[in-house]
């Protein structure tokens, strides 16, 4: 399975929508590029692998393998990136600022109950983190 965040970068936040088969499951939310320093940037462009991950804290979440010089980068719940999030992506349903978003929860939910069955069938699932800016210049 493959699904695409195609980011769009602001100052104070990264704006980003998520896809599956060319249409859009949520919007997501980041922190700013800030040179993929820890805890506070959004993390580099490229291909990663989901896994699934429990904790005490988000319970049943996504983690992304991989990430250069990063860890524990996480998708799980979050409707304010500089106030929730340290690297990590938050599904929203609704954009309400850079880096702000609304309804994260029930984006996560629907997210997570596409990728979900795939990842229980030991099957593999990969994100690719691109922005708006680097498909216009591809084409």
């Amino acid at each position: 399975m493959e699904l695409e965040l195609i980011r769009t970068y602001l100052p104070e936040g990264t704006n980003s929508e998520i896809r599956f088969n060319n249409s859009r499951l949520c919007f997501a939310i980041e922190l700013p590029w800030l040179e993929n320093r820890n805890q506070v940037s959004c993390i580099p462009e490229g291909r990663y692998e989901l896994m699934m991950r429990y904790s005490y804290k988000f319970h049943w979440h996504l983690q992304l393998k991989n990430v250069p010089g990063r860890d524990l980068i996480l998708i799980h719940p979050a409707n304010d990136a500089k106030r929730e999030l340290k690297g990590c992506i938050a599904p929203v349903s609704l954009l309400d600022g850079p880096g702000r978003g609304l309804k994260s929860r029930i984006a996560f939910e629907n997210l997570f109950g596409i990728v979900f069955p795939v990842l229980d069938q030991n099957k593999a699932v990969f994100i690719t983190i691109s922005s708006v800016d680097s498909l216009q210049n591809s084409k």
